[in-house]
């Protein structure tokens, strides 16, 4: 018998299936293996001076990834491991950004730190946007200056109370 493109399977998983497991099933629903910034640099350093991780490295620099990414994304995969938690990976993203700087460096390479302004980043729509909204607010600094002081209205008492107090 044929199979028909156009037919519904229901083999597929269904919708939400994945929010349904048990609390605690998931690595990072665990505590974390290393509690310590101490605990997890120990178990990075030793991985990131690895001959095979540093070549590796040296690869993925090369093909212009910011190094900032690098470490970030290190160090979101040791959480989702069930490594280390959300705060231990943000307090150590900072020396991991230095040891794989440290890695390039050694390697003679030129690679993209991510903590530079860098323009090549930065797409011309955005820099177009931020040109128009420059202006937009020059035009309407310009125009509060133009009305007169005495065509002013005045100002309304102002209240005492709170947003939500009576009013007199």
């Amino acid at each position: 018998m044929e199979q028909r493109d156009d037919v519904i399977s229901f083999d597929a998983p269904i919708p939400g299936m994945s929010l349904t497991h048990e609390l605690g099933a998931r690595p990072w629903q665990s505590p974390p293996q290393y509690a310590s910034v101490e605990e997890a640099l120990d178990y990075y350093i030793p991985r990131l001076q690895a001959t095979e991780v540093s070549e590796q490295i040296i690869d993925v620099l090369e093909m212009g990834v910011p190094v900032t990414n690098l470490a970030d994304t290190m160090q979101t995969a040791g959480v989702l491991e069930g490594k280390h938690s959300i705060d231990v990976g943000m307090l150590i993203t900072p020396v991991l950004i230095e040891l794989i700087m440290l890695i390039g460096d050694a390697a003679k390479i030129d690679y993209t730190s991510g903590l530079e302004k860098d323009k090549r980043i930065r797409s011309s729509s955005v820099d177009a946007a931020v040109a128009k909204f420059k202006a937009e607010a020059k035009e309407n600094k310009d125009e509060e200056e133009e009305v007169p002081a005495e065509n002013m209205e005045e100002m309304p008492e102002e209240r005492t109370g709170g947003l939500m107090s009576r009013s007199k």
